[in-house]
């Protein structure tokens, strides 16, 4: 069971893989790379676990604690969610702008448009 975190976070990239490379639409290209983020940051998550570890916010580690959880990790999954968050805003914003303009959010007719 300790593994697990590793084995979800491999399925969600995989998952978001396959959506990129089965799917036309727009928007769930966007999702796709959205699975994909998502598996990234619980496999960055799931390295810096300490079983039994505390926090390093604190001054003085109480009695009997072994050791701190690395906090990197933590602080790399907070960046990666708000530039994920851009990331995505900025994908479905371009979707929305195609389909004013081209009347379809199919990537394979989008390409075929192109002039």
């Amino acid at each position: 069971m300790g593994n697990m975190p590793f084995v979800v976070s491999m399925i969600l990239v995989m998952v978001g893989f396959l959506t990129l490379i089965t799917r036309r639409n727009l928007i769930k290209l966007a999702i796709g790379i959205s699975i994909i983020e998502m598996g990234v940051n619980l496999f960055l998550v799931s390295l810096g676990y300490v079983k039994g570890g505390i926090a390093p916010i604190y001054t003085y580690a109480p009695p009997g604690a072994k050791e701190m959880v690395f906090p990197t990790p933590q602080a790399l999954t907070l960046t990666a969610i708000v530039i994920g968050l851009a990331t995505t805003a900025l994908m479905l914003a371009f979707a929305v702008v195609i389909y004013r303009h081209r009347g379809t959010l199919d990537a394979e007719k989008i390409r075929e448009l192109r002039g």
